[in-house]
């Protein structure tokens, strides 16, 4: 695909955000990416806190280097009696303020909507909390763990005997995902009226739509889908398969004329396919108990690529179990040139492209920040004097 040099489309947007961990931070990444100017305000010697989760990156943390790309880090006191004209005079050239700190801190700062919105009616604000501005949660602390918890996710993740956590923070990135589609909105909406908005975010209410499917499932008080490991929980056979030489094999049947071709080409037995026992998926699954034995037993006679060359003969859907040396390796991210270079205080480090490609312009991918890199430079467009900078720091103010 050729891509447009073109300007990107969000460039000439200023996004000011108070966030840290991953939820606001990756949702405003995305905004960067597509152009925008993004001031990542931090606290003065530490930072965002997820810039000591781990230094598993040549020092970097792995959190923080995924999610703080094409940003510019201001440090800066918030609680300090200097902050205040500071933002005051950052907010005036704002279009967007982005936070996700602890329940009550922003409006106790004077950053909330009813306080904001008279002095900066172009503004949007976007709000990410774990549960909400109101309602009986709306003062509880949330992490990811614990939304994942809440929305009832643990419910149908992991074994029948144990349940199992997300390997990523899904409940951060559903909130990430939403606010940054939600600001776009937001951005479009004042295109069209020219005054701002103010979008909210709930971590629960982000994963709940993702539970949508579970709960319809169990409409009317009907059995949850079983825990079922990496195995899909209402279609067989669909999940991962051991063959002869160990490699594990991940399969999955949408149709019934797929397990039709599954029964002729992969097991070699076309008279399984209108066996009444297994011919549609909600037989299959009733009597998964007799249908499993005879596909492992066909999946552990073959190797792996036997089995997959069977697979790809009949038009199965299937795929290696990677782990993550494979994922960096991996030939379809290499051939199609999803690596790229970006500058980081430790260096240069490889990133991923985002993934919406568009082929009228080409995403932003800036340097990871050093904390407080761009504080002097900042204060100094904010029209700070060099004496008053220094008086800042004098204070710890930033």
């Amino acid at each position: 695909m050729t891509v447009s040099a073109s300007a990107r489309p969000l460039d000439g947007l200023l996004v000011v955000t108070l966030e840290h961990a991953i939820a606001a931070p990756f949702a405003t990444r995305q905004l960067a990416d597509l152009g925008a100017r993004v001031i990542k305000v931090e606290r003065p010697e530490v930072g965002d806190f997820a810039r000591s989760y781990d230094d598993r990156v040549r020092g970097l943390s792995s959190h923080f280097v995924w999610c703080n790309r094409s940003k510019e880090s201001l440090t800066l006191d918030v609680k300090h009696d200097a902050a205040a004209p500071i933002l005051s005079r950052l907010l005036a050239m704002t279009d967007v303020l982005v936070q996700n700190l602890a329940p009550g801190a922003a409006a106790r700062l004077g950053l909330s909507e009813e306080k904001l919105r008279p002095r900066h009616p172009r503004l949007i604000l976007c709000d990410i909390s774990g549960y909400g501005e109101d309602g009986p949660y709306r003062d509880r602390k949330a992490y990811d763990l614990l939304i994942q918890s809440e929305s009832g996710f643990l419910s149908v993740t992991g074994t029948p005997g144990h349940p199992a956590k997300s390997g990523i923070s899904i409940a951060d990135i559903a909130a990430g995902m939403y606010a940054f589609s939600g600001i776009l909105t937001a951005l479009i909406s004042r295109a069209a009226t020219g005054r701002g908005s103010h979008v909210e975010v709930s971590m629960l209410e982000a994963l709940g739509e993702w539970m949508s499917f579970p709960l319809y499932y169990t409409f009317e008080g009907k059995p949850p889908p079983p825990r079922t490991g990496a195995a899909h929980a209402t279609i067989y056979p669909y999940g991962p398969f051991t063959a002869r030489d160990g490699v594990t094999v991940m399969l999955g049947l949408q149709n019934e004329r797929e397990w039709k071709k599954f029964c002729e080409t992969v097991l070699l037995r076309p008279d399984l396919a209108s066996d009444p026992r297994f011919d549609s998926n909600a037989n299959r699954i009733a009597n998964a108990a007799v249908l499993a034995p005879i596909v492992t037993g066909v999946s552990s006679s073959l190797t792996g690529a036997e089995l997959r060359a069977r697979l790809d003969e009949a038009g199965i859907a299937n795929a290696h179990v990677n782990d993550m040396a494979q994922l960096w390796a991996h030939p379809q991210l290499a051939a199609r040139h999803r690596w790229q270079s970006i500058a980081s205080p430790a260096g240069e480090l490889p990133a991923l492209l985002p993934p919406a490609n568009s082929n009228a312009f080409a995403p932003r991918m800036g340097k990871v920040p050093a904390l407080g890199e761009q504080t002097g430079a900042i204060l100094s467009e904010l029209g700070f004097s060099a004496t008053e900078i220094e008086s800042f720091r004098a204070a710890h103010a930033i």
